[in-house]
């Protein structure tokens, strides 16, 4: 199996491996400003992707407001389950 690395600037590592086994869809939640969010936003509707304001693909087309931020999902190629939200879970009010 082959592999690198993906350093991001918050110390955070990405490790990326190739490889000919099944990989099991995963979770994968990103911290992001609100103008970081408005970017990612801006691409997704873009390239017309689905987006979705739970994991469970319930509400399509929406943004929840969990924690008085923004946050949705939406699906890589793979099947992973993509993330970005503006406030760690539990850090404010709900809505």
């Amino acid at each position: 199996m082959n592999g690198h690395a993906v350093e991001l600037t918050n110390g955070v590592a990405l490790d990326f491996a190739d490889t000919d086994a099944d990989i099991a869809p995963q979770h994968y939640a990103f911290l992001v400003s609100e103008a970081e969010f408005d970017k990612i936003f801006d691409r997704l509707q873009a390239a017309n992707l689905t987006y979705y304001a739970d994991p469970g693909h319930r509400q399509t087309g929406e943004i929840n407001r969990r924690d008085g931020g923004r946050g949705l999902y939406f699906d890589d190629p793979n099947g992973h389950i993509l993330e970005i939200l503006t406030r760690p879970y539990g850090s404010g009010s709900q809505g």
